[in-house]
């Protein structure tokens, strides 16, 4: 008798445990997607919804080298991004998908996503056509973060909004240098100084830790800024050869599905690292690099950009080795659609010509946009890049660009002939002697404007 109840005993608590255990499999998503055989059925599934519904948007994203896209719809409102957009089973859910372990979306308030509020902010009326640039600095990082910055100001016309992202004990460095600039070049900037912030549930150091410092932070930039419709996220290591309206007109390119846009990883496939060596999915032939990456976070916030990559990292971090830039590949090998490509000249890194010249449109053009990844600004390795950064580091704001910054690095770059990078000094100038012919004409013809409208002598 006594063991005849302690067995129904026992199947009563099987039972009830079942019943929770399927209660919360069909409320908690995180718990619905586990397994990795469930995970690629989905994918497949997912594949062939969007493969049968823009199959013509696929082909075009597919093409590695797309520098353009001349079918391309004017941007559009987010309302655009097609509700086939599932991935892993997660629904759409204007942004207020719930993650048992990764809470990563903000509060709401009368109705409102509250995003992270700043630290530090030099002004609340930046003007509506502002540019927007985003940059995220930890460890040692401040210093060639303020480069940037200066490289930015110096080129652009319009107003730019800075959203810096640093460690607690950089932001002041931060703010004591950025008040120094020139007045007239502070005057046309407003920034921002914001904490780092990684997801909540005991996972931050897997998030801050995923490759450089804090890297992986540009991630979750759509649920922090919230009142952010689009901004240009940078590397800390960027320097800008050109004003970024040119970079920003690519928002004007995108279709109606498209959310980010980026530069190829590689132009040559015998040097590609993703081709040859990646253990998991990456965008077209030969990956993407997420060091100067277009952000529309309107959209980005609409899509399931978030919760797949978090299902992406849970899936393959045992197999990825370029952290966030590896999440980024997964996601727009999946989603090619909602991927702007623009070309190497607006990203130009060591790997175009360490072995050989491979970037055409930079040889022609000019660099855009210098990349000194892998530390090549401030080692030995490239004597090149370091040569350029140097000439920006020397470089006073207010100082002519011409005759001082130009005529810098034509000089810093003369020792640097007999490297690889450096035997096409033009790609590291051209840009910028565009620019200081531009401004010259420019000023002459405000002083030819300006002769005109003065009045004649009076008679005697």
């Amino acid at each position: 008798m006594r063991r005849r109840m302690i067995f129904k005993l026992g199947v009563t608590v099987v039972i009830a445990v079942a019943v929770i255990i399927v209660y919360i499999q069909h409320t908690d998503p995180d718990l619905q997607h586990q397994g990795e055989d469930e995970v690629k059925d989905k994918l497949v599934v997912e594949r062939k919804q969007v493969d049968g519904v823009q199959k013509e948007s696929i082909d075009g994203a597919d093409k590695e080298h797309m520098t353009s896209n001349k079918d391309s719809e004017p941007l559009k409102k987010s309302e655009n991004i097609p509700e086939s957009d599932k991935h892993h089973g997660i629904e759409k859910s204007n942004g207020n998908q719930s993650h048992s372990e990764d809470s990563v979306v903000n509060k709401k308030i009368n109705g409102k996503t509250k995003g992270l509020k700043a630290v530090y902010s030099s002004s609340q009326f930046a003007p509506k056509d502002s540019i927007h640039l985003s940059v995220v600095a930890c460890g040692d990082r401040t210093p060639e973060s303020l480069i940037l910055l200066k490289s930015a100001v110096l080129f652009t016309s319009k107003h730019l909004v800075f959203h810096i992202f640093a460690e607690t004990q950089l932001q002041k460095g931060f703010r004591d240098q950025l008040d120094f600039w020139p007045a007239d070049f502070l005057s046309k900037v407003d920034y921002f100084i914001y904490d780092i912030s990684f997801p909540s549930g005991g996972k931050t150091d897997h998030w801050k830790e995923l490759f450089k410092p804090c890297a992986s932070q540009r991630l979750f930039l759509p649920t922090l800024l919230t009142d952010v419709d689009a901004l240009i996220y940078v590397d800390t290591d960027i320097l800008f050869l050109s004003p970024l309206e040119g970079i920003w007109s690519f928002f004007q390119l995108f279709n109606s599905t498209q959310l980010a846009a980026l530069a190829p990883e590689h132009e040559d496939a015998a040097a590609g690292w993703y081709n040859r060596f990646a253990r998991h999915p990456y965008y077209g032939n030969l990956g993407l690099n997420s060091g100067v990456m277009l952000m529309n976070l309107t959209r980005l916030r609409e899509s399931v950009w978030l919760p797949s990559l978090i299902e992406y990292y849970k899936e393959y971090k045992l197999k990825i080795a370029w952290g966030d830039q590896d999440l980024i590949n997964i996601y727009f090998h999946y989603f090619p659609e909602q991927l702007y490509v623009f070309g190497c000249d607006w990203n130009y890194r060591a790997d175009h010509c360490m072995y050989m010249s491979v970037c055409r449109a930079a040889e022609t053009n000019g660099a855009y946009i210098l990349h000194g990844s892998r530390r090549v600004f401030l080692n030995d390795k490239q004597p090149a890049f370091k040569a350029v950064y140097d000439a920006f580091k020397e470089h006073r704001l207010g100082d002519d660009i011409q005759y001082k910054l130009l005529v810098q690095i034509e000089r810093n770059l003369e020792g640097t002939i007999k490297s690889s990078c450096g035997q096409h000094g033009h790609i590291y100038t051209k840009q910028v002697q565009i620019y200081s012919n531009h401004m010259r004409e420019a000023e002459k013809k405000a002083r030819e404007k300006m002769k005109d409208k003065k009045p004649p002598h009076p008679p005697r």
